[in-house]
């Protein structure tokens, strides 16, 4: 992440990973910032180049990415989007409350049982 915007999406989006278990991020070989849990990549980040446009990709289900692309402001993410992938530029507006949420999700969904359990247990009221 190079841009300033896309600097500070990242920032957040390491605020929101910081307490899962677990979490590695590693810059990959398209220089994508990637947050993964135990080898499963559950977010992708990155700027476009020359047009400064930052971005997020996350892991999602079928249903969840139909209601989410429905809405609007989100779009099926290339080449993956076919696996329920969702991506959001941060040029739109972003609802991080609800982008929080769904981002913890993508984490559960590539997350072995026995830390999605110790996810949910600490979370727990």
């Amino acid at each position: 992440m190079k841009s300033m915007q896309g600097l500070e999406m990242l920032e957040k989006v390491r605020n929101i990973c910081r307490p899962l278990p677990e979490v590695e991020e590693i810059v990959d070989g398209f220089g994508h910032n990637t947050f993964k849990v135990k080898g499963k990549s559950f977010i992708l980040m990155g700027d476009e180049e020359g047009k400064g446009r930052a971005g997020i990709s996350f892991k999602s289900d079928k249903e969840t990415q139909g209601m989410l692309l429905e809405r609007g402001g989100y779009y099926k993410t290339p080449y993956i989007g076919q696996h329920g992938w969702v991506s959001i530029d941060a040029g739109d507006s972003v609802d991080w409350d609800e982008l929080g949420t769904l981002l913890v999700e993508a984490y559960l969904r590539a997350a072995p049982k026995r830390l999605a359990k110790q996810m949910m247990e600490r979370s727990a009221p």
